[in-house]
């Protein structure tokens, strides 16, 4: 015997009638022949098998089996609702202010157009800022969104997407990597003959955080080095990290992509080649709520758009960071377009 189906228009349909307390007031309402409204309804008591309503000249009384059903009817209606409630809300013009905090680095250095872009398209939203590098409390401090960079922390009363993951390795000027050409293993940065100066990100509080070097060899072996470079420089700032390398200064470990441009301009070349940072995910955070403000959700979309270069690279960096190293130490990296060649160049030797 097959189970019968409910259609759940039908139910809606019901609920309609119940809360009218008469037929015409729905049909009206619902803009239906009040004839239609009373075909439906029956026909769903036949499809039950019990009465929902009792019908006399002058009013409805629900049964003690529709009042049950009753419950599930009113749910139809309200995810029903809802959902027009999420349509009309999606065509809503952005509006009011958007608290936004974002790592300065990748605001200013990939997100600084499509911020002014943002702020251009939509002249209704007010943009606060927060550039700073401490950690913000959403819920506290009324902030609509957070881009945070690693792994996230479970929270209930957050929500998050992932806009991309950030690969990374080691990078200094040519000078200083031609100076420096018998370095072969990250270790060669710790120890207390070392000489060789590396550029550090600074940690908000106490040490920063070892580097930690991976590298996997043609037979798919993985080797990992983690330490402190001995002779170094702090700064909690990226931009600056890329700066004094290009200077001349020392060997830094950061993101590709910030790197990409400096080894365009042959300011920057990798250092190491085949020793790559663990990837770091970058995270748009914001409270979880039923609907989301309509200026948050337009942010994201710029944020998404924004950073489609860096899904571009970090689709080549998958690619590149999953063979051995193959490169000479001056050579910089290939262009996202250009490292989807990489697997077809067998001609290439290994470095040792």
């Amino acid at each position: 015997m097959s189970t019968p189906t409910v259609d759940p228009s039908d139910l809606a349909l019901f609920a309609h009638v119940a809360d009218a307390g008469s037929f015409s007031k729905a049909a009206d309402r619902l803009s239906l022949p009040k004839s239609t409204v009373s075909r439906r309804l029956s026909a769903l008591e036949s499809l039950l098998g019990e009465r929902l309503m009792l019908r006399t000249t002058r009013r409805l009384t629900v049964t003690e089996f529709g009042a049950a059903v009753l419950e599930h009817a009113r749910q139809v209606v309200a995810e029903v609702d809802s959902t027009l409630a999420l349509a009309q809300h999606r065509q809503a013009e952005p509006s009011g202010v958007l608290r936004v905090s974002l790592p300065g680095d990748v605001a200013m250095l990939v997100l600084g157009n499509a911020i002014a872009e943002f702020a251009l398209r939509h002249p209704k939203v007010t943009l606060e800022l927060d550039l700073s590098p401490r950690k913000v409390d959403l819920m506290a401090e009324n902030v609509d969104l957070a881009v945070r960079m690693g792994e996230l922390a479970d929270d209930a009363h957050l929500g998050a997407r992932r806009l991309v993951t950030f690969h990374g390795a080691l990078y200094a000027s040519p000078a200083w990597a031609k100076a420096h050409a018998q370095l072969t293993h990250p270790s060669e940065l710790a120890g207390e003959r070392c000489t060789l100066h590396a550029l550090v990100l600074g940690a908000r509080a106490g040490e920063p955080p070892p580097w930690s070097l991976s590298w996997r060899d043609a037979q798919g072996g993985l080797e990992v080095w983690t330490g402190m470079p001995t002779r170094r420089t702090l700064a909690n700032s990226p931009a600056m990290l890329l700066q004094l390398a290009a200077a001349g200064l020392g060997v830094t470990a950061v993101a590709d992509f910030f790197a990409y441009p400096y080894l365009r301009n042959g300011t920057l070349v990798q250092v190491l080649p085949g020793w790559t940072l663990p990837p770091v995910p970058a995270w748009a955070v914001f409270p979880e709520r039923r609907l989301m403000p309509a200026k948050t959700r337009a942010f994201i979309d710029t944020l998404v758009n924004a950073l489609a270069p860096c899904r571009e690279h970090e689709a080549a960096a998958d690619l590149r960071h999953s063979l051995p190293a193959l490169r000479p130490v001056a050579e910089p990296l290939p262009s996202p377009a250009a490292a989807t060649t990489m697997a077809a160049a067998p001609q290439l030797e290994q470095t040792p």
